[in-house]
């Protein structure tokens, strides 16, 4: 018999999730035919296959040991690089300012080097994460943002952190604002724009369309333009909405694509003139919580942003505080 005592990072879930966790061994019929048998009962009583585990939890297995054997440690993310910088850490998350270029994670052409590989080395170096201590949790990324944007991420340490997050997010509890530099100025100094998105997966792009059909979705882009030169606009943007490359497509289709942007501008005119990536960055992080945070209470009302952004200092020479303070 196996013995497993819930922790806090597998509070939540599913009694068939965490047994297929912790017993990699153990083929997913098998699984559930020893919960229906009262082989696998929680707090000695039996349970449901999609029961909720609390911590604390005492989860009995009578299974054989085999199924639970773990193959050696080999940890992917020891292979990750070491840069990473890290704008503000506690005990429950992480913000970091990922480099333009760098995946946040694994894709079919990259599986080590990623953002969340670096984050969980740089955790556990530090000792503060080990993967021997979790039946399940990994330190994990709250937000995304493309390959070749740059900027504020939000990893949590903890499972209860990753909630959290997640829930805030969703709520638009948390303020996201990007800067951009596209080309042209636009007319109005501000604005509020909408549009249909439509996301074509083979070509790895999205259309925007005039009207709402079934097959688009809504976004809402606002900007705000902060500088201009050489026909050039810095602007501040904020997503009212979430959805894939909205930025880059939303202002290439007013006339005002990103500099340096491959997909939806002209990156080959744009190279000559020393642009060889897109300048698009995610640069201010605010958490404004309208309810309860729990353990992340601590962090409300709290800014973060990179003061350092590469195209606001190489067309304006300025720094970010320089800039968004501007009325």
């Amino acid at each position: 018999m196996k013995v497993l005592t819930v922790t806090k990072n597998d509070a939540g879930q599913r009694l068939d999730k965490f047994i297929s966790k912790a017993a990699p061994q153990l083929p997913p019929a098998l699984l559930y035919k020893n919960i229906r048998l009262k082989n696998i009962k929680v707090n000695g009583k039996r349970a449901q296959i999609n029961t909720r585990l609390c911590e604390n939890d005492v989860v009995s297995a009578y299974l054989p040991d085999d199924f639970f054997a773990k193959m050696p440690p080999h940890y992917d993310f020891l292979r990750a690089g070491d840069q990473l910088t890290v704008v503000y850490e506690d005990e429950n998350i992480l913000l970091a300012d990922k480099p333009q270029g760098l995946l946040v994670h694994p894709d079919k052409n990259e599986y080590s080097d990623t953002l969340i590989g670096r984050i969980q080395k740089y955790l556990y170096k530090k000792g503060c994460y080990n993967p021997e201590d979790e039946n399940a949790f990994h330190p994990a990324l709250a937000n995304r943002i493309d390959r070749n944007t740059g900027g504020l991420v939000i990893a949590a340490k903890n499972a209860r952190a990753l909630r959290i997050l997640c829930d805030k997010i969703k709520s638009r509890e948390i303020d996201k604002r990007y800067l951009a530099l596209v080309h042209g100025i636009p007319d109005k100094k501000e604005a509020t724009l909408t549009g249909y998105l439509e996301k074509n997966e083979q070509k790895n792009k999205v259309f925007l369309q005039k009207q709402k059909t079934a097959d688009n979705r809504t976004i809402v882009t606002r900007y705000r333009v902060l500088k201009a030169k050489n026909n050039m606009a810095l602007l501040e943007i904020e997503l009212l909405t979430g959805r894939t490359h909205q930025i880059r497509a939303h202002m290439a289709s007013i006339g005002h694509p990103l500099v340096g942007d491959g997909k939806y501008g002209t990156l080959a005119a744009d190279k000559k003139n020393g642009f060889s990536r897109q300048a698009l960055y995610s640069y201010s992080l605010q958490f404004c919580f309208k309810e309860d945070a729990d353990i992340l209470n601590n962090l409300n009302g709290q800014r973060f942003c990179v003061d350092d952004v590469w195209f606001a200092r190489q067309i304006f020479g300025v720094r970010v505080a320089d800039l968004i303070h501007q009325p």
